[in-house]
């Protein structure tokens, strides 16, 4: 069984950094498409960025074009969000999932096509 667990949430100033990391346990990720969700108070989960498991395509919803970036490493099993110039409008909680695929470079930011979730990890935008 796969299970997932983020880290790396916090406090930070408008325009600031932070570095989420997506740590998988029980099973290999080489196997899996990676997806970064987030949800605020009040709103849907939206999809933030995915990754394909052979790292040859990433995508970004474009409120985030620019100032996020996704990465994966395979041998620590773990998929990173880079998060740069923070805005108080990214302020949310933020989720990885990941779902089982055979083609090596394919990944979608669609949440009902995931079937492993993390706990997530809170990421507040406040100065």
């Amino acid at each position: 069984q796969l299970q997932l667990v983020e880290s790396g949430g916090g406090l930070v100033q408008p325009g600031g950094s932070l570095r989420l990391s997506c740590a998988a346990s029980g099973l290999p990720l080489d196997y899996y498409a990676i997806g970064w969700f987030r949800q605020a108070p009040g709103k849907e989960r939206e999809g933030v960025s995915c990754i394909s498991r052979n790292r040859g395509l990433t995508r970004y919803v474009d409120s985030v074009k620019g100032r996020l970036t996704i990465s994966r490493d395979n041998a620590k099993n773990t998929v990173y969000l880079e998060m740069n110039s923070l805005k108080p409008e990214d302020t949310a909680v933020y989720y990885c999932a990941a779902r089982p695929t055979n083609i090596g470079n394919m990944c979608a930011m669609t949440k009902d096509t995931y079937g492993y979730w993390g706990q997530g990890t809170q990421v507040t935008v406040s100065s």
